[in-house]
């Protein structure tokens, strides 16, 4: 702290009146503070510690003369008052920072406090977001009866973009069969992560599983006990590129990121796994089993600091609009046909 560094036995012994020997500013070499016991040395924020003295009085708890060569003081405080002590932060060779940090402003500024000019970090992985089907159009195009804009690839691309994964291109794929093995070859070749929205349920133009398993991409599961989502399909490829095929409705794709892409993203980097997040129901759920349901849910802060999920359910699987004004979702298990008020439910947040 600013003000003057001394030995705390003096004022101790009743000493009130100290002489300026000079003053530390940050950056100098300690001075070395004179044998008697009425004298003091000023010092600023950050300065070293004179050799000889052993704590800081604040000027707050002193009073300067008006010729500046002495300060009065009643204060009294005791050995090592305001002086941070070297390695009092860490013990050396103790982990600061540990591996699988997502690094921010703070590690990075451990890492230069300790001189470690480079780091070993994981590479961000190249992605491609591709959307399927005859019936899209671009965001600025005039849309026909029979079409709808694309917004799941815009949607899924934002999404990684907030999570901190900046490499994300977009593709979009008509229902020719030709024309997918052709560029979904060339974009599996190309990208480290492969996400695809739409063409993976049982419809006649759904090409992908087949066009999937031709290019080599070894199927791990097809199908997930949940809603939205059921239809999810993950597979790998020979080089060990995953390929995550959402189902194309607007709430499935965006839920099924949240729920199994991101986190499959974070642990491929190395990241640490996230804590669980629990949230009560604000009122009671009625829904059909045996499926698990996905829930969108307003949070709130309850008693204690607790999080309340108020429901939200979109109209159907294909309102992107009922999400806006959520803040993400519950997943209540399968097999449960009534959740009451007070349930406690994992919570992913958007």
């Amino acid at each position: 702290m600013d003000g003057y560094a001394l030995r705390a036995a003096a004022l101790a012994a009743g000493t009130n009146a100290f002489r300026i020997q000079g003053t530390q500013a940050a950056g100098m070499r300690a001075l070395t503070l004179e044998p008697d016991n009425d004298v003091c040395i000023e010092v600023m924020t950050g300065a070293v510690l004179p050799e000889g003295a052993d704590c800081v009085l604040p000027y707050e708890e002193t009073k300067r003369t008006e010729t500046e060569s002495k300060m009065t003081t009643t204060g009294v405080v005791p050995p090592g008052f305001a002086v941070h002590r070297r390695g009092s932060d860490h013990r050396a060779g103790e982990i600061i920072v540990r591996s699988g940090t997502r690094l921010t402003g703070r590690e990075v500024a451990v890492a230069a406090a300790v001189g470690a000019s480079t780091l070993t970090v994981t590479a961000q992985p190249k992605i491609a977001v591709v959307a399927t089907g005859d019936e899209l159009v671009e965001v600025e195009a005039g849309v026909a009866p029979h079409q709808i804009r694309r917004s799941n690839d815009h949607a899924v691309r934002a999404a990684l973009l907030a999570a901190g994964y900046s490499r994300v291109e977009r593709f979009h794929l008509r229902d020719v069969r030709h024309e997918i093995e052709h560029r979904l070859w060339h974009i599996i070749a190309e990208h480290d992560v492969v996400l695809i929205s739409g063409g993976i349920s049982k419809g006649k133009f759904d090409f992908l599983p087949a066009v999937l398993d031709a290019h080599g991409v070894r199927k791990i599961f097809q199908g997930v006990a949940q809603r939205p989502g059921k239809p999810f399909w993950f597979g790998v490829t020979p080089r060990r590129t995953p390929v995550f095929a959402l189902p194309g409705n607007p709430v499935s794709t965006y839920t099924c990121l949240y729920r199994y892409v991101l986190p499959a993203l974070a642990h491929a980097s190395g990241a640490l796994p996230a804590m669980s997040r629990m949230a009560a129901l604000t009122t009671s759920v009625t829904f059909k089993p045996p499926l698990a349901y996905f829930l969108p849910v307003r949070i709130t802060n309850g008693p204690g600091a607790e999080m309340l999920a108020t429901p939200a359910a979109a109209n159907t699987s294909g309102d992107f609009s009922g999400l806006v004004g959520t803040d993400g979702f519950v997943e209540l298990p399968a097999n449960v046909a009534e959740f009451p008020t007070g349930y406690v439910a994992r919570f992913f947040e958007w």
